[in-house]
């Protein structure tokens, strides 16, 4: 007789979410120690399937953005054993770091403006170059 398994599904889903919410506090404490301004995070969950969070910052610089998503990057692979994927480096104007369960776009600040990404995924009324 065949048995099926009830509790193991629920067990898999609790330790995802339980790994998305340690991801997405390592990030927004990384943020907050290199001093990235207007953090932003992004619910997904019910909107996309992409990522459980989106978490926006900006910084002050290109070195600063760049210094950002590199440090990012490696408390990642540090903490969680996986390596985020990582676009727009060369330039530093919009980087974006895919980890998984957390999608990352880091902006200069202009950059960030022009984009809106917050207004974009329905997260707040900012008109365009509204952010500060």
């Amino acid at each position: 007789m065949a048995t099926t398994p009830t509790a193991a599904p629920d067990n898999a889903q609790a330790a995802d979410a339980d790994s998305a919410e340690a991801l997405h506090a390592l990030i927004l404490s990384s943020l907050e120690d290199d001093q990235a301004v207007d953090t932003v995070s992004i619910p997904l969950a019910g909107k996309s399937s992409i990522a459980d969070y989106m978490v926006v910052a900006s910084g002050r610089s290109t070195r600063q953005v760049a210094s950002m998503a590199n440090k990012l990057a490696e408390k990642i692979k540090t903490e969680f054993r996986r390596t985020a994927r990582i676009e727009g480096l060369p330039n530093a104007d919009w980087v974006l770091i895919d980890a998984g369960d957390v999608i990352i776009h880091l902006f200069r600040p202009e950059v960030r403006s022009f984009y809106n990404l917050e207004r974009m995924w329905g997260f707040g009324d900012t008109p365009a170059g509204e952010l500060n």
